[in-house]
């Protein structure tokens, strides 16, 4: 779970997703990219899935080459802001139907074992408590059913939180999931043979400005509770652009680095538990692991 200061507004958060639904996909270039090395990532594991699950399926770019791949299946798309999943409903392929439901990867409104593939594109970056999202993962997902997902770590946008630390104490960037933790996380909701990648990404920009400016066209505000909610000075402003200045390349370029964790790990049972006397909860190790690559 968050620190208290790097906890999310997630009223905040619909609010600055759905103002960005009409501008997202042209500015999402990043987000397209990671989509589809991730949909790649299928092509190593044999899946028939009849179910599938898109957590933050935002306009759908990437839940739509997720269809094609999967003509047969039936899919769900969930994201925080109904304005994303409108785009969504529109772009699905003919004689495809994309089921859309609006709500948190917090609180999954699904019954247990529903699905045969949890699908999530950057999204898990967008939570308070990654344990819980994976244990409603976990909850959804029919036992060998396969959880996916990318999100990014802490690396990302180092540069921009180095130069705003120069200024101030708020949060000014998003607090990012390390790989490591993840893997715990994923352990820790009984999700079975997790494997983690990660991978960087650095992007160019002429000035900060731009930098702030794509921020918010893909609805990335800052929204943790650590924030400076009032007006940023001029004073400021320009102590933390002069701060990231220092950055600037020989090719005169500002860089803006971006971290990719890219996770899977498999559904199991439900644990058979007991609870002893002092209120210790016991899991038979057998309910602990399963496989699968190449299973199905």
């Amino acid at each position: 779970m968050q620190p208290e200061r790097e906890r999310l507004d997630k009223r905040l958060l619909r609010r600055s997703f759905n103002a960005a639904a009409q501008s997202y996909d042209a500015t999402a270039i990043l987000q397209q990219e990671v989509g589809e090395r991730l949909l790649e990532r299928l092509d190593l594991i044999r899946l028939r899935p009849k179910w599938i699950l898109d957590i933050g399926a935002g306009t759908g770019a990437t839940t739509r080459r997720l269809m094609r791949r999967y003509p047969r299946a039936r899919f769900v798309a969930l994201d925080l802001a109904p304005a994303m999943l409108r785009k969504a409903r529109r772009r699905a392929p003919l004689l495809q139907r994309l089921r859309c439901a609006c709500g948190d990867a917090e609180s999954l409104p699904f019954n247990a074992a529903s699905f045969d593939l949890v699908f999530s594109n950057l999204a898990f970056q967008w939570v308070n408590d990654l344990d819980c999202v994976l244990r409603e993962v976990q909850r959804v997902l029919r036992p060998e059913g396969l959880l996916l997902f990318s999100s990014f770590g802490p690396d990302t946008l180092q540069e921009l939180r180095h130069a705003w630390a120069q200024v101030d104490g708020y949060v000014h960037v998003n607090a990012f999931v390390d790989m490591h933790d993840a893997g715990d996380a994923l352990v820790r909701a009984r999700l079975a043979d997790p494997v983690l990648e990660m991978e960087h990404f650095t992007l160019t920009y002429r000035q900060v400005r731009d930098l702030m400016h794509e921020l918010k066209t893909l609805g990335a505000h800052n929204v943790a509770s650590g924030r400076n909610t009032g007006l940023t000075g001029r004073r400021r402003w320009s102590a933390m652009e002069a701060a990231y200045e220092r950055l600037r390349s020989v090719e005169g370029r500002l860089p803006a680095t971006f971290e990719v964790t890219y996770g899977h790990a498999w559904g199991t049972a439900p644990a058979r538990q007991s609870v002893d006397r002092s209120g210790a909860v016991h899991v038979p190790l057998a309910q602990l692991g399963m496989r699968r690559f190449g299973a199905r």
